[in-house]
C-alpha cells in the first residue's frame, strides 16, 4: 500500500503479478495501465444525413464515456493512463484539431442532440485537460512539481499548439481557470518559454506567407534574398481564385483569433512576443494586407452571396482582433507598469511614445486603433504619471494623428472634437448628425453574431454587414436611410447642385460628405466629375414588372392559388405523406349515424287510424284509395296455386357432394350401393313418423353395415387379444405368447413406457457399456 504525503513519483505499490505472486512496482509504471483504446475525435457532419449524424453521435458517446471514466480514476490510476496510453493523447489531439471554432460555419449543430453530445464531449475534454495540468489534487495525492514539470514536458503532454489550442477552444467563460492552468504548466517547466521564443518566429511566418500569397513585398524578410523570376507574375486578392482568397481568409482569421486568446488569457507571453518585434511587425501587416483583402472581398463576383457575406465578418473579426492584440501588448509592456507604479517609468513612457510615433506611417492601423482605444486617453494618463513629458512631441503625435485621420477620411470622434474647428466644417458636421461615420472605412463598432449561437462577436468596426449595390452597379457600404441623410446635409449647404452629380461624388471619396464639401468649395474635384453636369438629376430606378401580375399557370384560380385567394382550407394541405387514419379512429367515427338519423326517424311513427278534420281530404294524409296508375292485370290469378306440394318434393334426387370435395377416394360402386340402401331407408320410412329411433337398433343397423362394407372389401376383423392366458404351470398357447410380445412391444405409444426402446437404442449406439 502506498504511504501517506509521499508524492506518487516515490511511492511504491504492491500488487499481483501475471503468475499471481505479489510483486513490488512504482506508482507510474506501464504494467498499471488499463487496456482501453480510446477513439480519435471527428466533427459533427455539415449535411446532416442520418448516417453521418448517427456516427458522430456513437463516436461522441464514445469518447465522452472513455474520458469520464478516466476522471473518475483515483489519482495515481490516472496519471499512468495518461503517461503510457498512446490511444489517449491521440484521441485529445484529435479533437483540439478538429473541433469547430466559434466562428466555423460547422459549428452550428445540426440538432440539439448533435449539440448536447457535442458539448458533452467539449466538457469531457476540458476537464481531462484541467486535471492533467494540475501537479497537486490533496495533502495525499501530489506530484512533485519538478517530476510533473519533467513528465508533462517529456511526454508531450503540453506544447505551444497545444496551449494556444486550448486558449482559443475554452476561453470563453474558463479564462481564470486557464490562466491558472498554463500559469502552473510554465511554471514548473521553465523550459515551455524557451519554447514560445521558437514559436513566435513561426507565428510571424504567418503574415509573410499571407503577403506573400497576395503578391505584396514582404518587408525585412526578402531584403536579402534574390527576387524569383517569376515574382512578377504571383496573383493578388483581385486575380486568385476565389478559393484562395476563401482560404488566406480563413487562415488569417484562424491565426488572429488563436493569438489574441492566448495573449489574453496569459498576459505573460507578451514580453516574449515584444522581444521579437510582434507589434511592428503586426502594424506593417495590417497597412499592406488588409486594404487589398477588403477591396477583393467587395469588388469581387461571387456566386454564393452567403459566402461573401462570411468572409467580410471573418475580415472584419480578424482586424478587431489584430487591432486588440496590439492594445494588450502595449497595455502588459509599457501601460501596466506605468500604473502599477514601477521603477523606470520614464523608460515605460519614452517606449510607449516610441510606439506611437512608429504608428505614424501606418495611416489606417492608426486610425483603427484609435477609435477602439483613443490615444488621446494614453498621453492624458502618461502627462498625469509624468508631468516631465515633453508636450512638443506629444503635440506632434496629435497632429499626425489628426492627419492619418484626414488622409484615410475619417471623422474626429464627439468626445475629441476640438471648438476651434472651420465654422464650415462645424455646421456640415452638425447637419450630418454623425452620417459620415457610416462611411465604409470608419471603424465603427458592429455586432457580428457567432454562428454557434453563442455570445457575440463584434467584428472589426469598419465592417457593415453587407455590400449593398450603388447606382452604377458597385457596392454600396451605406443603407438608403444613410444615403439619404448624406444628400440631405450636402444639398443644405449647397442647394444649386443636383442629387445626381452629388451621388457621383459621395461615391468618388467613399461616402465622406466633408471630403465631398470642402472639394467642391476648394474646386479641387477629381477629372471624372469636372466633365459632369452640377444639375444632373437622380437617376430613376426603373422598377420591374411584377412577376406575380405575368404569371401565367395552369393551376390559376384554384381552390390553392394563394396569389388570388385570401383564404385557403389549410386542413388539405400537408407536408409528406399523409398519415392515414386508423382502423380504431375510422370505427369510432359515427358521423354517418348521424347524417342518417334524419332520414330514418321518418319511419319511427306508425300509425294506424288517422282521424281526418273536417274540411280535409285524405289525400292530404295520403290515404287516397284510388289510384290511377294502379296495375289490376294480375289480380285475378292465383300465384302459387299450380307449384308442388311439400310430399312431391321428396320424390326428388337427394343432394349429392361432388367427388372432388369429399374427404375420402371412395369408389363408385360402394357410394351407389350406398345410395341404394339410403333411398330404401328413404322409402320404407317416408310415411312412419320415428322423430328418434331406438338406439340399439341404429347400433345394430351400422353394425351390420359396418361388417357388410368389410367383407365387400376383403378385409377380416382382427381377433381379440388375450394376454391373460391360462394359469400359471399349465402352459400358453401360442395365440397368448404373440398377443404378449405385440403388448410389449406396442405399449411404448401410451403412458410413460418409452424408457427401455430408448435405453436399448442407447446401448445399440455404444452410449451405455452392457
Amino acid at each position: 500500500m502506498a504511504c501517506a504525503r509521499v508524492p506518487l513519483d516515490e511511492r511504491q505499490v504492491t500488487e499481483p503479478g501475471p503468475l499471481g505472486k505479489e510483486r513490488t512496482l512504482p506508482a507510474l509504471h506501464p504494467d498499471r495501465k488499463e487496456e482501453r483504446c480510446f477513439v480519435p475525435y471527428k466533427p459533427p457532419p455539415e449535411d446532416g444525413s442520418p448516417a453521418e449524424v448517427e456516427e458522430f453521435l456513437e463516436l461522441a458517446r464514445f469518447i465522452t464515456e472513455d474520458l469520464e471514466w478516466l476522471l473518475a480514476q483515483p489519482h495515481d490510476k490516472f496519471w499512468c493512463q495518461v503517461v503510457f496510453d498512446e490511444s489517449l493523447q491521440r484521441c485529445l489531439d484529435s479533437y483540439l484539431r478538429h473541433t469547430p471554432r466559434s466562428l466555423d460555419l460547422a459549428a452550428l449543430p445540426s440538432s440539439p442532440v448533435v449539440a448536447e453530445m457535442q458539448h458533452s464531449v467539449h466538457r469531457a475534454v476540458f476537464l481531462t485537460f484541467l486535471r492533467m495540468a494540475t501537479h497537486k489534487e490533496s495533502k495525499e495525492n501530489f506530484l512533485t512539481p519538478a517530476v510533473f514539470g519533467e513528465i508533462i514536458y517529456e511526454n508531450f503532454l503540453f506544447d505551444i499548439p497545444k496551449i494556444l489550442d486550448l486558449c482559443v477552444l475554452f476561453g470563453k467563460g474558463n479564462s481564470q481557470l486557464l490562466h491558472k492552468m498554463i500559469d502552473n504548466i510554465f511554471a514548473q517547466q521553465p523550459s515551455y518559454y524557451s519554447d514560445l521564443d521558437e514559436t513566435v518566429p513561426t507565428v510571424l511566418q504567418v503574415f509573410d506567407s499571407i503577403l506573400d500569397k497576395c503578391g505584396l513585398q514582404v518587408e525585412g524578410a526578402t531584403a536579402m534574398e534574390p527576387m524569383k523570376l517569376n515574382a512578377h507574375k504571383q496573383p493578388t486578392a483581385m486575380t486568385m481564385s476565389q478559393q484562395e482568397l476563401v482560404d488566406i481568409i480563413l487562415y488569417l482569421c484562424d491565426s488572429t483569433t488563436t493569438i489574441h486568446a492566448f495573449l489574453d488569457i496569459f498576459p505573460a507571453a507578451c514580453s516574449t512576443f515584444h522581444s521579437h518585434g510582434f507589434l511592428s511587425r503586426l502594424t506593417s501587416f495590417y497597412e499592406t494586407a488588409v486594404p487589398g483583402l477588403e477591396k477583393a472581398v467587395r469588388k469581387r463576383n461571387f456566386d454564393d452571396k452567403g459566402l461573401q457575406e462570411d468572409l467580410w465578418k471573418r475580415l472584419s473579426h480578424s482586424r478587431r482582433k489584430m487591432v486588440e492584440t496590439a492594445h494588450l501588448l502595449l497595455h502588459h509592456t509599457c501601460l501596466q507598469p506605468i500604473l502599477e507604479g514601477r521603477e523606470n517609468m520614464q523608460t515605460f513612457a519614452e517606449e510607449l511614445l516610441q510606439h506611437f510615433t512608429s504608428f505614424l506611417a501606418e495611416k489606417r492601423f492608426l486610425s483603427d486603433y484609435d477609435e477602439q482605444f483613443p490615444i488621446t486617453d494614453d498621453i492624458s494618463l502618461l502627462q498625469q504619471a509624468l508631468p516631465v513629458i515633453d508636450e512638443t512631441r506629444t503635440s506632434y503625435l496629435l497632429q499626425g494623428l489628426e492627419s492619418a485621420r484626414d488622409s484615410v477620411g475619417r471623422r474626429k470622434p464627439q468626445s475629441q472634437m476640438q471648438p476651434e474647428a472651420s465654422p464650415l466644417l462645424s455646421a456640415s458636421q452638425g447637419a450630418a448628425g454623425g452620417a459620415a461615420a457610416a462611411s465604409s472605412d470608419s471603424f465603427k463598432p458592429q455586432e457580428v453574431q457567432e454562428p454557434g449561437g453563442g455570445e457575440s462577436v463584434r467584428g472589426a468596426e469598419a465592417m457593415l454587414d453587407v455590400p449593398r449595390k450603388g447606382n452604377n452597379g458597385a457596392a454600396c457600404p451605406v443603407s438608403g436611410a444613410e444615403l439619404e441623410s448624406l444628400l440631405s446635409c450636402i444639398r443644405d449647404l449647397l442647394p444649386d447642385l443636383g442629387e445626381g452629380f452629388l451621388l457621383a461624388c459621395l461615391e468618388e471619396y467613399d461616402y465622406n460628405s466633408e471630403l465631398v464639401i470642402n472639394n467642391i468649395l476648394e474646386d479641387r474635384l477629381a477629372p471624372g466629375l469636372d466633365k459632369l453636369d452640377r444639375a444632373m438629376p437622380r437617376p430613376v430606378n426603373e422598377e420591374l414588372p411584377s412577376v406575380l401580375g405575368n404569371r401565367s399557370n395552369v393551376f390559376d384560380d384554384d381552390e390553392f392559388d394563394v396569389f388570388r385567394r385570401d383564404r385557403v382550407d389549410m386542413s388539405r394541405i400537408w407536408k409528406g405523406r399523409r398519415k392515414g387514419e386508423s382502423m380504431r379512429e375510422m370505427l369510432n367515427d359515427k358521423e354517418h349515424i348521424a347524417e342518417q338519423r334524419a332520414r330514418y326517424q321518418a319511419y319511427e311513427t306508425v300509425v294506424d287510424e288517422v282521424v281526418i278534420e273536417p274540411g280535409e281530404t285524405a289525400a292530404a294524409y295520403g290515404l287516397d284509395d284510388y289510384d290511377d296508375e294502379y296495375d289490376d292485370t294480375y289480380d285475378m290469378n292465383q300465384v302459387g296455386a299450380n307449384d308442388l306440394d311439400g310430399d312431391s318434393l321428396l320424390s326428388r334426387r337427394p343432394f349429392t357432394v361432388p367427388q372432388v370435395l369429399r374427404k375420402g377416394n371412395k369408389p363408385e360402386e360402394e357410394e351407389e350401393g350406398e345410395d341404394e340402401e339410403e333411398e330404401e331407408t328413404l322409402q320404407n320410412n317416408v310415411n312412419r313418423d320415428q322423430f328418434v329411433q331406438d338406439p340399439a337398433l341404429l347400433r345394430e343397423r351400422a353394425e351390420a353395415k359396418r361388417a357388410a362394407m368389410q367383407q365387400r372389401k376383403g378385409f377380416r376383423p382382427e381377433r381379440a387379444s388375450n394376454v391373460v392366458g391360462q394359469t400359471k404351470g399349465q402352459g400358453q398357447s401360442l395365440e397368448t405368447f404373440l398377443d404378449r410380445r405385440k403388448k410389449e412391444a406396442n405399449k411404448s405409444r401410451v403412458a410413460n413406457h418409452n424408457r427401455r426402446t430408448m435405453a436399448d437404442r442407447k446401448r445399440n449406439k455404444g452410449m451405455i457399456p452392457s
